[in-house]
């Protein structure tokens, strides 16, 4: 989750890292970022970086969106409460891959993998969905392809429906929930 300026940051791209305090180790090459409730774009991290507070730089501060160390030290210091020179801290550098308030409406995925589908189903809509429907989405959200799945579930990889029929019930769900928003064409008109 980051707060609304950061996101707006993010999004301009004057703000093309994040510092973490601790050793964060991402699970995935690209994360889903998540901003004002919902998810907001789809970022690959280009580096990992961890180092100690007192070696901090005014270049790894610009990165993530400030004018100075000084200035990144304080919001550390903001967001997490008593920050020592002898912490470590992650910088986790990012490049937005896709922005999702610019969905594709005439995708029957809007533009979006099965994966992040499955990774944000799995965060919005845990209590909204069957359980059989989740661990489809599960699968999905660790990267494996539809048709995988379903030669798993159904023995034949030509069974693909009931996987592309949870996918898309999924992403009705989430736009219905406001979670994902999609324009049509004419409104952009």
């Amino acid at each position: 989750m980051m707060k609304g300026e950061y996101a707006r940051l993010l999004l301009s791209g004057k703000k093309r890292a994040t510092v973490r305090l601790g050793k964060v180790i991402p699970k995935y090459d690209e994360v889903i970022i998540h901003s004002w409730g919902r998810p907001i774009a789809k970022a690959r991290i280009v580096n990992v970086v961890h180092k100690k507070v007192r070696e901090l730089t005014d270049e790894d501060a610009i990165k993530d969106g400030f004018k100075s160390r000084e200035e990144l030290i304080n919001e550390l210091k903001n967001v997490y409460g008593n920050v020592s020179p002898d912490d470590l801290v992650t910088i986790i550098e990012l490049d937005i891959v896709q922005r999702f308030d610019k969905l594709i409406p005439e995708d029957p995925y809007l533009g979006l993998k099965p994966a992040d589908i499955g990774r944000l189903a799995l965060r919005y809509l845990r209590g909204k969905m069957e359980e059989d429907d989740l661990k489809i989405l599960e699968e999905l959200a660790k990267g494996k392809s539809i048709r995988k799945l379903a030669k798993e579930l159904t023995g034949s990889p030509l069974n693909r429906g009931k996987i592309r029929k949870v996918l898309r019930k999924a992403l009705r769900l989430l736009v219905r929930e406001g979670i994902l928003r999609v324009e049509s064409r004419e409104a952009g008109k």
